[in-house]
């Protein structure tokens, strides 16, 4: 576990946005080749996509870490806000301003095959990307120190440098690995979603699964979670957006199957209107 990679001079190369950037990468190169595949044309696009939606993606989970989490220590150390390296993001705010960003990038770049509309199609292909993209961000974390679990009580867990921000909270008391299992959960919603979208699915469904399945992960995984406290009717912070996320992602994916078969049944009276007209 090494914050620092190495330095050039004096200056140093960060171990976390070394895997920030590996993410984005990884994310990005996952979703050329699905769009790639879908050929509409939109892995064109993927390069200023992936640096629109990450560069929000970054600025939406530092305010949201910031406004949510840890507003009363930064709120009397503005100046820290933009110390990303010392540990202090929150993919939920991340996935709001990101796909904010990706739905305004769709809107205003429109290509030859009439990008926009097919917003819902765009995000289903992306899903699978941008969950891999998580799993790689969480390996940032445990080489930064952040992100981490709370005491086991045991002899058993991560033990973290004197350096961290987890050691000096804690420590050197063993800590539960709440990042790596999140990282490995976030392999296994990578392979769901790449499953379920290869069925017939409503559009948009692969993209609210994904909100779904790492809500859940992120709900339970939090009552390992060491790094923050705030409690709101005995839930944290994240677990309470995680719950919302939940319950609207299961309406609105209900909601688009029924739209998808009422649409379906919509074309079926309208194919067999044509062919009795033209019998006739």
């Amino acid at each position: 576990m090494h914050q620092y990679l190495f330095f050039i001079g004096d200056f140093p190369i960060r171990a976390y946005g070394t895997m920030l950037a590996l993410a984005i990468i990884c994310g990005a190169s996952v979703a050329y080749v699905l769009l790639k595949k879908d050929g509409r044309g939109w892995h064109e696009h993927i390069i200023d996509f992936s640096i629109t939606v990450a560069v929000a993606g970054l600025i939406g989970a530092r305010l949201w870490d910031v406004f949510f989490f840890d507003w009363d220590y930064y709120g009397n150390h503005l100046l820290e806000i933009p110390f990303v390296w010392q540990g202090g993001m929150a993919i939920q705010g991340g996935v709001v301003l990101g796909t904010i960003a990706g739905y305004w990038y769709l809107r205003k770049n429109k290509t030859p095959s009439n990008f926009s509309p097919f917003t819902p199609i765009f995000a289903d292909l992306f899903a699978p990307a941008l969950i891999l993209a998580q799993s790689v961000g969480r390996m940032a974390n445990l080489l930064n120190g952040d992100a981490f679990g709370h005491p086991t009580g045991g002899n058993y867990g991560i033990i973290y440098p004197e350096s961290t921000l987890a050691y000096r909270t804690y420590g050197n008391q063993p800590l539960w690995p709440a990042e790596v299992w999140e990282g490995q959960i976030d392999i296994l919603i990578f392979v769901a979603l790449l499953l379920f979208g290869s069925f017939k699915h409503a559009k948009g469904q692969v993209f609210v699964l994904y909100a779904i399945l790492y809500s859940t992960a992120r709900f339970f995984l939090e009552f390992l979670r060491g790094d923050y406290v705030n409690v709101t009717l005995g839930l944290k912070s994240a677990q309470m957006t995680s719950l919302i996320a939940i319950i609207v992602g299961i309406c609105v994916f209900i909601y688009l199957g029924y739209l998808e078969k009422k649409n379906q049944k919509v074309l079926v009276d309208i194919e067999s209107t044509v062919k009795t007209k033209k019998r006739k």
